[in-house]
């Protein structure tokens, strides 16, 4: 190695008389400084290097994710038959990932468009995308969009969505317990609960009859806490597939008004549901018909199979165009730090797509 041989020299150098030459007497100079360096670097030991050295040592080993994990046991089955019914997904006849016609389209011309860059959008992310996916999930022609009290921020799909209004209902709103229905998504108590609420639950699915509990929803909601907030699935309950009826909905809707309960809509299937985005919508917009708040967390995951992009939306629906803005401003503060903004692709395909009727 290189450092012996040049400590070698470096020491005969120190040894050499002062009749050397100019030259040997800078080098001679010089390493006087670097010698004691290179003596305190020799008696440092060596960082830890075995296992049970490791200050990581006491970590166990966490399981995988009850969704995601199916997936990962499948990509390690070796079986050359088999059928992954983890994560919802497009699949073609034989099984592979299947990606939509107007999503390849939209795709190349976007790629054939030199005028477009890479440069950071902003934090709240694309306006085309944002004004579009408040029309697809509240109408074109909705009052609180006309008003100006809608705010709507782009965000990294559904959890993205639900995490970034989880954090500003935990810094901003005077009650922190969000109410759950049981079942939910596996993913909800976790978001909810790393984003500083309290998670509570309330009953939903009747397993005796494959159907709503509803007398028990209602029981629940009517029991909670005056200005709890409360999730509710837009459509296609994830994971029963079970929704309310429109007159369900409407008395729903009485029971949370009447409480001063907020509502926050997860809208992961807008489409799946009836196989139309306006009747899937139709919950979330009697609510915002009778001119109460809430918030909505939209995804394009699923209904564009843009499972891979990230892309998603919260929107939140406020009493005036002032408070709709500074709550936008809020908002802003707490996706900066988070991830600073959102990527540009896939919102691009969605506001494409959404931009042509």
């Amino acid at each position: 190695m290189r450092p012996p041989v040049i400590l070698k020299t470096t020491t005969s150098l120190l040894d050499s008389s002062s009749s050397s030459p100019p030259c040997d007497r800078r080098l001679n100079t010089l390493a006087r400084h670097f010698l004691p360096q290179m003596a305190s670097h020799d008696s440092i030991s060596a960082s830890p290097t075995s296992a049970s050295d490791s200050v990581f040592n006491h970590l166990v080993r966490a399981p995988e994710d009850p969704i995601l994990g199916v997936t990962v046991a499948y990509n390690k089955d070796p079986s050359p038959v088999k059928l992954n019914l983890g994560v919802g997904a497009y699949r073609t006849e034989e099984g592979k990932p299947l990606v939509l016609n107007v999503v390849r389209r939209v795709e190349q011309q976007l790629i054939n468009d030199v005028s477009r860059n890479k440069e950071y959008i902003p934090i709240v992310g694309l306006a085309d995308f944002n004004k579009l996916s408040a029309k697809l999930i509240f109408g074109a022609d909705s009052p609180a969009i006309q008003d100006n009290r809608v705010t709507t921020v782009q965000c990294l799909s559904g959890t993205g969505s639900l995490r970034v209004g989880g954090e500003f209902l935990a810094k901003h709103y005077h009650q922190r317990t969000i109410y759950l229905p049981t079942p939910t998504w596996g993913n909800h108590p976790k978001v909810f609960n790393l984003a500083g609420l309290s998670v509570k639950t309330y009953r939903y699915y009747a397993p005796a009859t494959r159907g709503l509990d509803f007398q028990g929803l209602l029981e629940d909601l009517g029991s909670a806490p005056s200005g709890s907030i409360v999730l509710l699935h837009a459509c296609a309950h994830n994971p029963t597939g079970v929704d309310p009826t429109l007159e369900q909905w409407e008395q729903i809707r009485q029971l949370i008004r009447s409480k001063a309960l907020l509502p926050f809509f997860d809208s992961a299937y807008q489409g799946f549901a009836s196989g139309s985005l306006d009747a899937d919508a139709q919950p979330v917009r009697l609510f915002v018909a009778d001119g109460g708040e809430l918030l909505v967390a939209q995804s394009y995951a699923k209904n564009l199979g843009l499972y891979g992009e990230r892309v998603g939306a919260l929107s939140i629906v406020c009493k005036s165009a002032d408070v709709a803005s500074r709550v936008e401003s809020q908002l802003k503060l707490v996706i900066r730090p988070m991830y600073s903004s959102p990527p540009i692709h896939g919102a691009s395909i969605v506001a494409a797509i959404l931009k042509d009727r």
